[in-house]
């Protein structure tokens, strides 16, 4: 059986054929990509005991999306701080926490970077644009598109061996918020020219598979080698060839 990997979801109004409503959604490329690096995905939405999934899952992916609310990491709420989502916040680090208690691979896109350093304690810049017009063009190109800039990624982390590139690579970016204080046990392993953190691993002496994190979005890439290491790290962290299921107990009802 295929690596069942979880996908966090935003929550957002919706319209389709002739109905407007709240709904669960996701850009259908991330499950695209988790798809075509081997792997069966399944959307997860931001409802209260969600984290029970991840006791059928065999990786989670950290999405996109709105900002963090900012008094998760101590701080006042930035003019240009928008679209938090208190319940997704919620879900997200309940998922983030019962993923890493029970070992599972976890891969933070975007948003997913940022929530990862928020649970080990660290804080963001909350606009970038304040740090100097370079940094606000450079990652936050016009909405709704995405942008390209070049990351540097350190030689000898996780994170190189999976793109075998210690040298500069052009990723695509839309963000206007990134790592400021990196969190405990993380280790930064990418960065951008303005020396923005483009990518952090879980280190720290804490032994997890697959814990890493990037700023930039491969979703919407054709380079599908980050989704291919999380379903491999899937695969190998589980104890048999049924991973979704393997030890643990089935109820079948009678």
């Amino acid at each position: 059986m295929k690596p069942v990997i979880g996908l966090s979801t935003y929550a957002e109004p919706a319209r389709w054929a002739a109905w407007r409503a709240p709904a669960a959604l996701l850009p259908l490329n991330y499950a695209d990509q988790v798809a075509a690096a081997g792997g069966t995905p399944v959307l997860l939405p931001p409802v209260p005991g969600i984290a029970a999934a991840v006791g059928r899952l065999d990786a989670l992916v950290l999405t996109g999306g709105g900002d963090i609310d900012p008094a998760s990491y101590g701080a006042a709420a930035h003019p240009r701080t928008g679209a938090v989502s208190a319940e997704r916040d919620r879900a997200e680090l309940d998922l983030l926490a019962a993923a890493l208690a029970a070992g599972l691979p976890v891969l933070g896109i975007c948003r997913g970077l940022q929530l990862l350093n928020i649970a080990r304690g660290g804080t963001l810049h909350q606009h970038l644009a304040d740090l100097g017009p370079a940094a606000g063009r450079g990652h936050t190109p016009q909405p709704g598109t995405f942008g390209s800039h070049q990351v540097r990624v350190a030689a000898g982390s996780m994170l190189a061996g999976i793109l075998q590139a210690d040298i500069p690579l052009a990723v695509p970016t839309a963000h206007h918020q990134a790592i400021d204080r990196l969190g405990a046990g993380l280790t930064a392993t990418a960065w951008a020219a303005d020396g923005i953190i483009e990518a952090a691993e879980l280190t720290g002496g804490e032994h997890h598979p697959f814990v890493l994190a990037v700023q930039w979005h491969p979703e919407a890439s054709d380079d599908l080698r980050l989704f291919q290491a999380l379903v491999a790290a899937a695969r190998s962290a589980a104890p048999s060839a049924t991973p979704a299921l393997a030890g643990r107990r089935v109820r079948v009802r009678r």
